[in-house]
């Protein structure tokens, strides 16, 4: 059976696992909130022992710790806070995080944790007894000096968000457009035909087509970029309300340094406070760029996919690599998978943006929204099943595509549409009536001009040129 120790916290006693770190506040929640029995992510509980980290190096340069105000500490054990909050930051301590994602509105629950992850480890690193009922590295008055949740919970998101899309979904899109300007280059003098309503159109380069793929992704890395953007702004500093009571002037700003250089990133202290604690806009900005991510992803690789359908029944204009059988009961179906995958986790993110959306635009009365836990964890899925998709897409499907050039120029001869570079010799009209006519004779418009010799040879071979169409012509 699993053992219990006895804390108490200004409700009275709770039994807590007997070597949990965390203590009562942590227990009480929960007890509170047997919901979903999903905790809050990793790069969530990271963020939060970041920003710990830079609120105590604040505090202790700006000589708060060790100050004239109650229970001041002294150097070693602020050294040993600065350790527990590096410890949580480095992932050391992840299973001391059992608070479910859909908790008070706040973050309160979850903020409270790592307050008494932290103190506690502190304290055992210094050698002490983390049981003991008076903290020499407090919860409230050292680890969560010169902060509420209020505050320092919306950095802890907008530090982790900006982190996942920084360190792994900016390379991920990064890497996907390279690939895909390579396959550009590689297959540049490869004709085949267009594709407008699903419908024959006219021809196109398959380089020009996987160009315009690699530039949907360019946009996509700028997008992401700017969502990284919408979160830079960190609320620390404005504690309960906004108005920073308790906490230095000089606080926010200087947790907000300490924080740019630790991630590269160059956070800054919110223009103002009651703003910065108040609303989550950034946030749903944030979300906004990565929900037309996913959009574009989605087209993208649905286009792909449809270029690769086939083999013989299909486009089949390019090969798609064979990962796994494609059906339980038609031997030697291969299906699109990788498509497949990154086309649901783009559902998944637009349906995540409206959970963004909603919460920012219904959870923010006056001075706090109170849908900051869900959706930070939202937005942090989205980065995360976003990089993991497109990572997968590039290694798995994307670099080992190959061109069918020869099915991309058989269609191209077929089409009807090659008739439009006729219009200047012969006008629209009279083009229309043998597009017409080559659809109902089974004839091509090459062998139909020829019958009818609707041009000399020389100016029809140069007329119906592929290579031509595919380009502004003089």
């Amino acid at each position: 059976m699993t053992e219990f120790r006895t804390e108490r916290d200004s409700m009275g006693e709770v039994q807590v696992p007997a070597q949990a770190y965390y203590g009562a506040q942590t227990q009480r929640a929960v007890e509170n909130f047997p919901i979903s029995g999903r905790t809050l992510s990793p790069p969530m509980i990271h963020a939060m022992g970041k920003v710990k980290y830079a609120a105590a190096v604040a505090n202790r340069d700006l000589g708060k710790l060790s100050g004239t105000g109650k229970n001041p500490i002294d150097d070693s054990q602020i050294e040993a806070l600065l350790s527990a909050c590096q410890q949580v930051a480095a992932g050391e301590l992840d299973d001391q995080f059992p608070i479910d994602v859909f908790q008070t509105g706040s973050g309160t629950s979850s903020n409270m944790n790592v307050n008494e992850v932290i103190s506690n480890r502190a304290i055992e690193i210094l050698g002490g007894d983390r049981f003991a009922a008076d903290k020499s590295v407090h919860p409230n008055d050292h680890v969560n000096m010169g902060q509420s949740t209020n505050d320092t919970f919306p950095t802890a998101i907008h530090v982790a968000v900006a982190r996942a899309i920084h360190d792994d979904l900016l390379p991920a899109l990064s890497r996907f457009a390279d690939v895909l300007k390579d396959k550009a280059q590689q297959w540049d003098r490869i004709i085949k035909i267009g594709r407008t309503h699903l419908a024959d159109a006219t021809p196109l380069r398959l380089g020009q087509e996987f160009g315009g793929f690699a530039r949907q992704i360019e946009m996509s890395v700028g997008r992401a970029q700017r969502g990284l953007e919408a979160v830079l702004e960190l609320p620390v500093g404005g504690t309960a309300v906004g108005s920073g009571i308790n906490t230095h002037p000089e606080f926010g700003g200087r947790v907000a340094e300490v924080l740019a250089k630790e991630t590269s990133i160059p956070f800054v202290e919110a223009v103002n406070h009651f703003e910065g604690n108040a609303q989550r806009d950034g946030l749903v900005e944030c979300h906004g760029q990565l929900r037309t991510v996913a959009t574009t992803l989605f087209n993208v690789t649905n286009n792909i996919r449809w270029l690769g359908s086939g083999p013989r029944c299909g486009f089949y204009e390019i090969k798609l690599p064979d990962l796994q059988p494609g059906s339980s009961i038609m031997p030697g179906k291969v299906n699109p998978v990788m498509c497949e995958s990154m086309m649901q986790v783009a559902a998944r993110v637009v349906g995540n943006d409206q959970t963004v959306a909603f919460s920012g635009a219904t959870g923010g009365q006056f001075q706090l929204n109170i849908m900051m836990p869900v959706m930070g964890e939202t937005t942090l899925e989205s980065v995360d099943i976003l990089t993991g998709a497109t990572n997968a897409f590039v290694d798995l499907c994307a670099k080992d595509i190959e061109a069918n050039e020869e099915a991309c120029e058989a269609a191209v001869e077929k089409s009807l549409s090659m008739v439009t570079s006729l219009n200047p010799y012969i006008g629209y009209e009279m083009a229309a009536k043998l597009a017409k006519e080559a659809f109902q004779s089974g004839k091509t418009i090459r062998e139909l001009c020829r019958e009818k010799q609707v041009l000399p040879e020389d100016q029809l071979n140069e007329a119906l040129d592929p290579m031509s169409m595919t380009e502004p012509q003089a």
